[in-house]
């Protein structure tokens, strides 16, 4: 009988154990993405993350005689359960050994822990908010990962489900081949919403000159996705904490926000050059990721990561999603880029799966978000 050890994480050498395991798991497979240990390590610390001021954590490691062998986190967001109403713990940071007693073990502590808190249901893989990873991998596995989304293994799907979880959520992801012109039902839409609703498009050359938008960009977000599967508003305190993330890497000149008359964010567009093969190169390592900024020695790259678009409430429905895409898709032709990535869209999403059909595009993957209700629970799954 296999001796796995289901241990909590508790000391910092514990947890740099826990980020680092799926770098080990995944170290010979070309589609994984390594995240930046420090950076994961950050997210995980309740003295560094602003989250956790509303949010009850438990980490564990399955060890199996010396050796790491997975790895489990367990949620409860009580932002979420506030908004939504239903006392329903999360899973995430989800890896493990192709070996379901060791899976079972990971899943069972999680599930043991959320009883014992008074909840009524498991659900994920989810992360804190929607800026962490979510979903597992269900189709694509021969794709490259992105460096906010993660790879995971066939098999991660087939022991949830004989554990009894059954699908919550799915989303699909796309590459769209950037054409050689912007679409002319694209370019002329544009021009007629900006001249209509007299908008303006902001152009940047620093990424500090995005910062006065900032603000108004996650009061959109907020806003517009608060009624998405699942979403919690983000705080000014973490809003901060992403913004300190993510600044670095973005490429002003790939951004486009559109402001009205009075300077005031209507839409805004979110696009920056893929980083997978930077960050599978720097292999976790903050320091070489440093390096490689600084001697210039970025691997270049023919394709970008789509993150976020938004239109403020009172602009919805008026087509600005063509404003973006001719004012995003211009830059990434003059940059010669080949290859756009989504990321992840819910797959009842059929306004922004519309505006695909105008170009080349190619469904590649697919992510999952389980569900399980807990015997002791009277509540009846109403899938809205």
């Amino acid at each position: 009988m296999k001796d796995i050890q289901i241990k909590e994480v508790l000391t910092d050498s514990e947890l740099k154990k826990f980020v680092s395991f799926p770098i080990r798991l995944y170290a010979d497979n070309p589609n994984y993405v390594p995240p930046i240990i420090e950076d994961e390590l950050r997210i995980l610390k309740s003295s560094e993350n602003p989250v956790f001021k509303y949010c009850r954590v438990k980490l564990w490691i399955a060890i199996e005689g010396k050796e790491v062998v997975g790895r489990v986190a367990g949620i409860i967001n009580e932002a979420f359960i506030d908004k939504w109403a239903r006392r329903y713990a999360r899973f995430g940071w989800l890896d493990f050994v192709e070996d379901e007693d060791v899976s079972r073990c990971l899943i069972e502590a999680v599930e043991k822990w959320a009883l014992a808190e008074g909840m009524e249901a498991l659900n994920g893989p989810l992360g804190f908010t929607d800026f962490d990873p979510e979903g597992i991998l269900i189709e694509g596995f021969n794709e490259k990962s992105t460096i906010v989304q993660r790879y995971n293994a066939p098999y991660y799907m087939t022991y949830l489900e004989r554990a009894g979880y059954i699908k919550d959520a799915d989303w699909v992801e796309y590459q769209i081949t950037i054409p050689d012109h912007v679409p002319q039902k694209f370019t002329r839409a544009s021009d007629y919403l900006l001249k209509k609703y007299g908008l303006s498009v902001i152009k940047f050359n620093k990424k500090e000159e995005i910062l006065p938008y900032v603000r108004e960009v996650f009061s959109i977000i907020n806003d517009i996705y608060g009624l998405m599967y699942g979403f919690v508003p983000i705080t000014n305190e973490l809003r901060d904490f992403y913004i300190s993330r993510y600044l670095p890497f973005l490429d002003p000149e790939l951004m486009a926000i559109i402001v009205d008359k009075d300077n005031k964010v209507v839409s805004f567009g979110v696009t920056m050059p893929s980083l997978s093969d930077v960050f599978k190169k720097a292999n976790g390592s903050l320091t070489k990721l440093k390096a490689m900024a600084l001697t210039g020695l970025k691997t270049k790259t023919d394709t970008v990561d789509m993150y976020f678009i938004g239109v403020r409430p009172d602009y919805l429905n008026k087509g600005l999603s063509a404003v973006l895409i001719s004012e995003i898709g211009k830059k990434l032709i003059t940059s010669g880029y080949k290859y756009a990535e989504t990321n992840m869209e819910f797959e009842s999403n059929e306004a922004v799966q519309a505006l695909w059909k105008h170009f080349t595009a190619r469904r590649h993957k697919r992510r999952r978000c389980y569900l399980k209700y807990f015997i002791n629970s009277t509540r009846i799954e109403d899938n809205i």
